[in-house]
């Protein structure tokens, strides 16, 4: 007998939307640097930024959110108040943020994949990297044509609910916690191998890796499938996951 899969969880970034990360994050960095030039100097602000980032990045902590961390190192190295700049920063994104829309594609998969894995009653998480707050997640998913207010999602990971970033394993035990599902059946899909495919894998998740057929996986054995969103909405949608199990 084995035991059934009962959760998915999906990275967004280059997997249900389209989104070179790099080039992404330099744009974004650009705008929200134009956008603070009025209350922070640039030329320390987005060393401080991403300084705040990576710690929050290696936090673990349960006891403070990823939210808190941020905030907490961004006060430090820049000597303002998360009273004050977090109304501001709020504003980038309610005003600013959609300027990146056109820097992303949309993947029609995305829905094909979401329906199928609902259709076949899992739960689904979106499985994103905290660091960034609830609106720019929720942002880039209705970008992705798979909004928040049009599937129940068990959950999507950002900085305010979440204690543990990627690729720390803290992470996805903190999602399957949440999701009261344990690690056997749960599958990790993503594109990026240190963030979503080691560290799950390292849990005992199930992995798909959004990646070429012919890509050469670091570590073969980590793997339980690999190849585009498409085949994978197809796969789903077909009962492979129905399939997947180890002995219960």
């Amino acid at each position: 007998m084995t035991a059934p899969i009962q959760a998915i969880l999906l990275d967004l970034d280059d997997t249900l939307l389209g989104n070179n990360t790099a080039e992404f994050m330099k744009r974004y960095f650009g705008l929200l640097g134009e956008y603070a030039r009025p209350v922070m100097d640039n030329a320390t602000f987005l060393p401080h930024l991403i300084q705040a980032t990576q710690a929050t990045i290696r936090n673990t902590d349960p006891a403070h959110t990823n939210a808190e961390v941020f905030w907490a190192n961004f006060e430090a190295l820049t000597g303002g108040r998360r009273s004050d700049l977090e109304p501001f920063f709020s504003r980038f994104y309610e005003t600013e943020f959609a300027r990146l829309r056109p820097s992303t594609l949309v993947r029609p998969a995305a829905v094909h994949l979401v329906r199928a894995a609902f259709a076949r009653g899992l739960a689904v998480v979106v499985a994103t990297n905290p660091l960034f707050p609830a609106t720019a997640i929720e942002q880039r998913l209705a970008w992705a044509g798979v909004p928040v207010d049009e599937y129940p999602y068990a959950l999507v990971t950002t900085y305010e609910n979440m204690h543990a970033a990627k690729p720390q394993p803290a992470y996805y035990r903190e999602i399957l916690t949440a999701i009261d599902c344990p690690p056997e059946r749960a599958v990790m899909v993503g594109d990026d191998w240190k963030n979503d495919i080691a560290p799950a894998a390292a849990l005992g998740l199930y992995t798909y890796w959004i990646a070429p057929i012919d890509a050469e996986p670091p570590d073969a054995t980590l793997l339980n499938g690999q190849g585009s969103l498409d085949v994978l909405a197809e796969l789903v949608a077909g009962g492979w996951l129905e399939r997947l199990g180890r002995p219960a």
